[in-house]
């Protein structure tokens, strides 16, 4: 079913993103692109079955419990999309393929394939634009000690290749908040953590910090926990309990401290 500019979203279906504690005291924003394998009504399936609109081409499982529970554990504001990353990515650009990616992983996506520059379009203003717009207030209203922390979660195995990093900080050109992380992780995790994997920078994973805060000099990083430790409500209680303690003294260590 096609799309056009003004029927992206319909009126009963709701905003394009949630936000969570917007009038937060925590200056630390916890933003969550992938938070639902939802699709606009106006795209219907994309051709695609259930499997695949469950599994991780369609979101990051788990990902938005973790992110709201250490959005308690902090005090935070969270910001989560309400729609799944295949009818738009929000953690890529317009202009890039994987925003609207015709193909994922082992996956096509019909639904995405061929689609007009107004269908791209529809998307972008109904779904994009709105989601970092809000982001972009969140951290406007946190001025220059703004935190952005970014939650995500990736598949144990990925093009049949299995993945043994448990936790990933990722990080672009700044690497101040994940520095720190990674040398208080040892003291604050149980799960095994790496630098930027299963992804980095050159993955072209890291729009949404290089869109808010790379520019803006504010400390950022994204997290990335491997979506099996999450299957349950009490993974995902850990996963928060433990990053909220990571965080919290990485952002009080010397290299990590709010100015």
């Amino acid at each position: 079913m096609d799309a056009d500019l003004h029927s992206i979203l319909a009126a009963d279906e709701g905003p394009a993103l949630r936000v969570v504690n917007a009038n937060a005291a925590s200056p630390v924003v916890i933003v969550c692109e992938h938070a639902s394998n939802r699709l606009p009504r106006a795209l219907g399936n994309l051709g695609l079955d259930e499997a695949a609109l469950s599994s991780h081409i369609a979101w990051d499982p788990g990902a938005l419990a973790v992110a709201l529970a250490l959005g308690t554990a902090l005090g935070a504001t969270v910001i989560a999309a309400n729609f799944s990353r295949l009818a738009y990515d929000c953690n890529r650009p317009p202009e890039a393929p994987g925003a609207m990616p015709a193909r994922s992983e082992v996956y096509e996506v019909p639904g995405n394939a061929r689609l007009s520059d107004a269908q791209k379009q529809a998307r972008v203003q109904g779904l994009y634009k709105p989601f970092h717009a809000a982001v972009a207030d969140a951290l406007a209203a946190r001025g220059a000690g703004a935190v952005l922390v970014t939650i995500h979660s990736f598949t144990p195995v990925y093009f049949g290749q299995p993945r043994a990093v448990e936790l990933g900080i990722l990080h672009d050109q700044d690497s101040r908040l994940a520095d720190a992380m990674l040398a208080q992780a040892a003291a604050h995790t149980t799960l095994k953590t790496e630098r930027n994997q299963p992804y980095g920078a050159d993955d072209g994973v890291t729009h949404t910090l290089q869109r808010h805060a790379i520019k803006s000099g504010i400390l950022n990083v994204m997290i990335e926990i491997r979506n099996d430790l999450l299957a349950s409500v009490a993974g995902q209680a850990k996963a928060a309990q433990e990053l909220a303690s990571l965080l919290s003294a990485a952002l009080a260590s010397p290299r990590g401290a709010v100015a």
